[in-house]
């Protein structure tokens, strides 16, 4: 059986990670979707919780595929659930070159290997932050993220929006 570990901070998960887990989940025979807590991106606009919360409702149709969160080295957390590989998207040439380098280092340091799955070019202009900023200006992020993320979105800064009127 082989298990691949898909980690991310996924704040928020969007279309293009779903269609990532939704690959590997056809080629591998388990897939972990490992949220983390990413101290070089500051703090997230959804805790690990929620975010985690939002991962399993994104990906409940997929009975392969489990969810955690992590505050550890990826290869540390790929050891503990006793992954084949680490699975990493890629959208454009800019991803391949930071994750090459991260790949590569992981495989220096703990011999686990990562593969890139390639995300559709309908998908490859996704990015969360810029799915933040659109619904904090509530433009229409629908077509970008699962319905759960998207109501949670729209949650999330309506009360934020109650808190600090303009």
């Amino acid at each position: 059986m082989t298990t691949v570990l898909y980690p991310g901070s996924f704040d928020p998960i969007h279309n293009g990670h779903v269609e990532i887990v939704e690959t590997a989940s056809r080629l591998f025979d388990r897939v972990v979707v490992a949220t983390l807590y990413n101290p070089q991106k500051h703090s997230g606009l959804f805790d690990l919780a929620e975010r985690s919360a939002l991962i399993e409702a994104s990906l409940d149709h997929l009975d392969n595929v489990s969810v955690t969160s992590f505050s550890s080295l990826v290869v540390d957390l790929a050891r503990e659930v006793k992954a084949d590989f680490i699975v990493k998207g890629l959208r454009a040439v800019s991803d391949f070159e930071s994750e090459l380098q991260m790949a590569q280092t992981n495989t220096t340091i703990s011999g686990v290997d990562t593969l890139f799955i390639p995300s559709a070019s309908s998908h490859s202009f996704l990015a969360s932050k810029l799915i933040r900023e659109i619904a904090r200006f509530s433009g229409d992020i629908t077509a970008m993220v699962p319905p759960a993320v998207a109501e949670a979105l729209q949650h999330k800064f309506a009360d934020s929006n109650e808190e600090n009127p303009t």
